[in-house]
Formats: C-alpha cells, structure tokens, sequence
C-alpha cells in the first residue's frame, strides 16, 4: 500500500510517547530484571519501534529512519571510537602493569578513611586535562582498585570518580564539550568558563562534604587499618616487577590531551607502549599482549598463575580481569538502538515538537533556564550525542536569551548544566554505559552517588528562580 505523508503537525502525545513508553518499560524492566545491557536494549528497541510506528504513520518510510540513523551515528562515530580505544587501554594497562602499580602506590600512599574524597580530588584534577573519559578509564579504573582493596563502598567511589570526572571537564578550556557549549549559544570561551562558577563552585562544595562525612564515618577493620600489610600488595609483587617504566603510557595519554592531539589515536599509542613494556619489562608472552588489547587482560596470563601451583586471590582476579576491546563492543548495540529511536522521533517530527513546546514557556529568566534544560536532558537522552544536542538547542534558544536581556554565557551554562553532567546518569547513553562498564557499577547504583552530576541542574534552576531578589548569577546583555 503507497504512503500518503500527511501535513497535520504531530501532536505532543505522539512526539512523546516513544519516551513515555521508554520509560515505562524502564521501569517494569527494572522491577524485574537488573538493570543491565540486555534489558536496555529491548527497551531501546521497543521504544525505537514506537518510534518508527508513529514515523511510518506519519508518511515516513524505513530509509528515511535508516539514513537518519545512519547519519546520527556517523556524527557520534569519534565518540564510539574513544569507547573502543579505552576498552583496548585498560586491557594494555593491566598487561603493561600501569594500573596495578597505581593501585599499589595507592593502598600504600591513601588514608582509606579518605578514599572517596581522594577519588573525588583525583579525577577532578585529571580531567581539567579535557577529557572525563581519559580520567574515569585510567585513574578511575586504578582509583576503584583501590576502593576494593581497602573495602571502601564501591558504588559511592564510582560516584565520587564520575563527580571528579565531570567537574575537570565542564571547566577545562581543553575539552570538547566545554569549547562547543560555548559556540553552540554563541558564547566567549573565558566567560563562559567564569560563569558556570556559580553552579559548579556549589556542586563542588556539596560533593566535598558528602564525601568527607562519608569518609569519616566509614569503620574500617583492624586489618584494613593496616595498609601496608595488605595482602593484595604482595600478589602485586608477585605478578609484576617494579618499576617507573610502567607509568610511561600516562605519560603519553597527558602529553596527547594538553597537546589537543585525537583521543583515540593518543589512547592508540599509549596501548602500543604499554603492550611493549609488557613484553620487556614483565617477560610477558607477546600473544597474551593482542589478547589483552582486544579481550582483555586474564590473571592467568600472569606465569605464577598460569600453572595449578598458585592461585590467585579473588580480589586480584577482580582487579586485573578486564578491559579489551570486546568490553564495550556489546553496548553498542545499544547505542545503536538509541539512534533508532532518535531517528524514528527525529523524521516523523517529535523532537522539534518537543523543543519548541518547550520553548513557548519560556516567559520568564526561570521558565527560559528551566525550558533551556528540559531540551538539553531530552535531547541528549534520545542522541547520546552532546554536541549535536548543544549546537542544536543552543541555536534554537540563542534568541529567547537575547529578547529576556540575558548574556548568551547563560545559554551556554544551562547547556552545560543539562547536557554534558546529565549524560552519565542515563542508563542508556554512550557516557553511562562507558562509566558503568569501565568502573564496573550499574548507572542505577553510582548515579546517586554521583553528587556534583546531580546537583549542577539544582543549583542553576535555584539562582535563575532567587535571581529576581539576589541579582545575582544571571549575567545581563550588554548594550552593543
């Protein structure tokens, strides 16, 4: 039967009802069964069903919502790259000895009654270098040893690592998605920067506290006390040499992101160096080196437990079992999924419904901050993709800001706010899924714990709703 594409607009129940149902079977989902790849993916597809339905309905045909996605993916494609490239480091990592001699260093230098702040203090630092994922994937993997080793509570130091993560990046004038948060609401870089201290400065704050009282208060056994003595030190020994050599793939990976050279092809290089030192440094066999780069790294790779004479304790075996390339090759399938369903809603006209419905309540600072958010965390939750969702939005705001008499650092802060610090906590986009896979914590467990994350949108809605008293944090158009 022919198509007849129809010219009624959608309505706002058919452009939102691939997310309702989204988040229905989310939910039942996760009543059910764990939250975990498989069951994101059929909700994905139910809902990319949906999608394409009411696509198809609407005149649409199944090439337009394949070239759709074709092209969403293409846009995204140097982010699935990075995903792939870590997965293929932290395997090299652990073959080259790099993450295991951080956490050695580490359950020897870290107070454990400190450990989730300094996870917090750590990735923060490493991420003003540009990048949460280089922070999360190297660091934060040797931070969550660490966490493990001295019997700190997981799913809060996966939290405190992604809060670090997210705060360097959002601030750094090195990253990306900072840099095209700025041109997507047509900001100055620096001011932008400068503005976004009045959101992130009390995210920050908040996150020190939690973690410090947590910290505090967390009882830690005599024999944790002792960290010195901690028997996952001496299987460390036992299983590599020790030696500076193996911190040169960090080396590599700071000197490419300062350098602004591709993260992919920077991450490349640094496994090359590690697979290498490897080899010469450990007398590790070359073969169990493509191994470790592409299935990930296997305590029995490691002589004293390949044979039946050792056996490796469980915690090491939980430390050094992981990485590859194939880690992270599954979730693509669900990313995948994604971008049907961002298509399905992008041909048949949802999400610019969305958008400017959301737009027309903006009659106010707090109605245009707050619409200005709803659209960021609805795009990027259907894209995966930061910044097609800044550029987009930010260009479709640009003039509501400018009539409410609003300095376009305030459009480019609320796209920060929304999109680039929600990302991690949606269980379906590219950054949740990395963060839980690389950390290996569920979204639904760490994302309460990932305070800076998920108080940013807070505290921006909180000064545009006080601004009218306080005067202050909105930053006014200037007169040309």
């Amino acid at each position: 039967m022919d198509q007849v594409k129809t010219t009624k607009p959608i309505s706002l129940l058919e452009a939102t009802l691939p997310l309702i149902t989204m988040a229905i079977c989310l939910i039942a989902g996760g009543l059910i069964f764990p939250i975990g790849a498989e069951v994101l993916m059929v909700v994905m597809l139910i809902s990319a069903t949906v999608a394409g339905y009411i696509a198809v309905r609407r005149g649409r045909s199944w090439n337009d919502i394949q070239h759709s996605t074709g092209h969403k993916f293409a846009a995204v494609f140097p982010v699935i790259l990075i995903l792939l490239s870590i997965g293929m480091l932290i395997g090299s990592w652990m073959y080259s000895g790099t993450i295991p001699m951080l956490v050695y260093y580490g359950i020897k230098l870290i107070d454990p009654q400190y450990m989730i702040l300094t996870a917090f203090l750590t990735t923060a630092c490493m991420s003003l270098t540009g990048s949460s994922f280089a922070a999360a994937g190297t660091i934060g993997v040797a931070l969550m040893g660490v966490a493990m080793a001295v019997d700190a509570p997981i799913a809060i130091t996966a939290g405190a690592v992604i809060s670090g993560a997210y705060f360097g990046d959002k601030l750094s004038p090195l990253s990306d998605s900072t840099n095209i948060c700025a041109i997507g609401a047509n900001a100055e870089l620096y001011a932008h920067i400068r503005n976004m201290v009045y959101t992130a400065l009390p995210s920050f704050v908040l996150a020190f506290i939690v973690y410090f009282i947590i910290g505090i208060n967390t009882n830690l056994t005599a024999e944790l006390a002792d960290v010195n003595n901690h028997p996952l030190l001496g299987e460390i020994e036992k299983s590599y040499n020790i030696t500076w050599i193996v911190f040169l793939p960090i080396l590599v990976v700071l000197w490419g992101t300062i350098n602004k050279k591709p993260a992919a092809l920077t991450m490349a290089i640094s496994s090359v160096f590690a697979l290498t030192i490897g080899v010469f440094a450990h007398d590790f066999n070359p073969y169990y080196a493509l191994q470790s780069a592409v299935s990930g790294f296997n305590v029995n790779m490691i002589e004293p437990y390949a044979s039946s004479t050792a056996v490796p304790s469980d915690m090491l075996a939980s430390l050094l079992n992981r990485g590859g390339i194939n880690s992270l090759s599954n979730n693509l399938i669900v990313i995948i999924a994604a971008f049907l369903l961002a298509a399905g809603m992008d041909v048949a006209g949802g999400l610019d419904k969305i958008l400017h419905t959301m737009l027309k309540f903006a009659n106010s600072a707090f109605g245009l901050i707050a619409a200005t958010m709803a659209a960021g965390m609805t795009m990027i939750a259907t894209t995966s993709h930061g910044g097609v969702t800044s550029l987009l939005v930010g260009n479709l705001f640009q003039g509501a800001y400018k009539k409410m008499g609003l300095a376009p650092e305030n459009l480019s802060r609320s796209l920060e706010d929304s999109v680039s610090i929600t990302e991690p906590l949606m269980p379906w986009t590219a950054s949740a899924i990395f963060m839980a896979t690389t950390l290996g914590v569920p979204t639904i467990e760490y994302m309460p714990w990932a305070i800076f994350c998920m108080t940013g949108w807070i505290f921006s809605l909180i000064i545009a709703a006080i601004y009218p008293i306080t005067k202050i944090g909105l930053k006014p158009l200037k007169e040309e």
